[in-house]
């Protein structure tokens, strides 16, 4: 396959036996399948999604089987052997003068006129109008794939795809239900409050599409309980598989000197629900005991954040550093630096930040926010949401405890290599691949 096409990639007929000449007789348990794997954006700078999108992609490609990638854009980043299908869209959301990005030619095609009017609207369709576009690239290769794994754009799409013949199986990292309620709370301004509800309207469509389908997949027990009070998903169609850790990327650097008093964190600064003012709060506080202190923070700070006021109130604007836009070998190096890694967040359907640092061989403080007691385990400090004193009560404990700190650092990384590898994700999503198929041809 190519990774590089413009619309389409060389397909296959999945009923031949996809990716390997198969004997007659090889029972269907054991036949490579061929997969659609849909995602409305892709690339790693988008989020976790991204970084799922390609490693999981590579790691069924590994075992055998075949993967086209469907995305919006961001486009992914995809390894050599993995097929890339470039769903067009406008990607208003990389564009500045986005009410001018409007032409003729888009007022012929419903969806991109509903794409523009919704974006400068203060509303978020891509979920909706990916699942309309991806549709149509489907109906024609119908025959093409044995089934399609839908990276949580839950578009009344999926619907259409599954009468067209197509299994569907579709990922819930965590109901964006959270986001949208964590954003309002911390939200001053009534004006502002509107606009985020605004903006979170594509949930009610979510929640629509997702009570509907036959099964769902979902990467904590955290995100089961949650998409069951949020969207109505019943829990005995739901199935919980972890996702990986890149432990060959993120690793212990042993020749990389630790900075003593370093923090390191990954927190948005514009998200609430990462929870990066709490750690911020800590950080002052510890200042007073250990003003050599210092704060690392991967994310860039926007001027008008809550972060950036609350870094302007505390006075640290001076011992806390910014980082955003690097290479993965100098977040790995940033993280074999530093002394202690820390996650304030509020929720996580998974926590790929403690993942990655646990993967590194740092000591995790991490707060029990959604799933993060799911992946830290035993192998970190686990302290209360919302609460800076904790966290800097944990970050004192580990600098005051450098045996504990290393015996913790160790513990995670084995944790990690034990629980988090993607090779098994793979093998159990293709399980559960296999269980839609046979569910959709009874």
């Amino acid at each position: 396959m190519r990774n590089d096409s413009l619309t389409t990639p060389m397909y296959r007929n999945a009923a031949t036996g996809g990716v390997a000449p198969q004997r007659p007789d090889a029972p269907a348990s054991a036949r490579p399948l061929c997969i659609a794997l849909l995602s409305y954006r892709s690339a790693p700078f988008s989020g976790g999604q991204g970084i799922w999108v390609r490693h999981l992609s590579r790691a069924l490609v590994a075992a055998g089987h075949e993967v086209d990638v469907y995305s919006g854009q961001p486009y992914p980043h995809l390894d050599p052997g993995v097929g890339l299908v470039r769903v067009p869209g406008l990607n208003l959301y990389g564009t500045e003068k986005r009410v001018r990005a409007l032409r003729p030619r888009h007022l012929k095609s419903f969806t991109d006129t509903f794409e523009w009017a919704s974006v400068v609207s203060g509303g978020f369709p891509e979920p909706y109008t990916f699942g309309r576009r991806v549709t149509k690239l489907l109906a024609a290769r119908a025959g093409d794939y044995d089934v399609v794994h839908d990276n949580q754009s839950l578009s009344p799409a999926l619907h259409e795809l599954e009468r067209l013949g197509l299994p569907v199986l579709t990922t819930i990292h965590h109901p964006i239900t959270k986001d949208r309620d964590l954003a309002v709370a911390s939200e001053t301004q009534w004006g502002m409050r509107l606009l985020i509800r605004r903006w979170h309207l594509f949930l009610a469509m979510q929640r629509r599409v997702a009570s509907r389908l036959p099964l769902v997949h979902v990467v904590s027990e955290s995100t089961r309980r949650d998409i069951a009070d949020a969207f109505g998903v019943d829990a005995k169609r739901t199935r919980v598989v972890y996702n990986g850790i890149d432990t060959e990327t993120f690793r212990p650097l042993p020749d990389v000197p630790r900075h003593p008093r370093r923090i390191m964190a990954t927190a948005s600064a514009d998200v609430p629900l990462k929870g990066l003012t709490f750690l911020l709060e800590a950080y002052a506080e510890l200042g007073r005991r250990y003003p050599d202190a210092e704060l690392v923070v991967l994310g860039t700070l926007r001027k008008k954040s809550l972060a950036a006021r609350t870094v302007r109130e505390l006075g640290i604007a001076d011992r806390v550093r910014f980082v955003g836009g690097i290479p993965q070998e100098e977040l790995v190096r940033l993280y074999a630096e530093a002394s202690v890694a820390v996650v304030p967040s509020l929720y996580e359907g998974f926590g790929f930040p403690a993942g990655e640092a646990m993967a590194c061989g740092v000591p995790v403080v991490s707060t029990t926010g959604g799933a993060l007691p799911e992946v830290v385990g035993d192998a970190g400090i686990l302290v209360p949401t919302h609460d800076a004193g904790a966290l800097a009560g944990a970050i004192g404990e580990l600098f005051d405890d450098p045996e504990r700190a290393r015996a913790l650092g160790d513990a995670g990384r084995r944790r990690v290599l034990e629980r988090f590898d993607w090779s098994d994700v793979a093998g159990q999503l293709v399980e559960l691949y296999r269980e839609v198929i046979h569910g959709a041809h009874r």
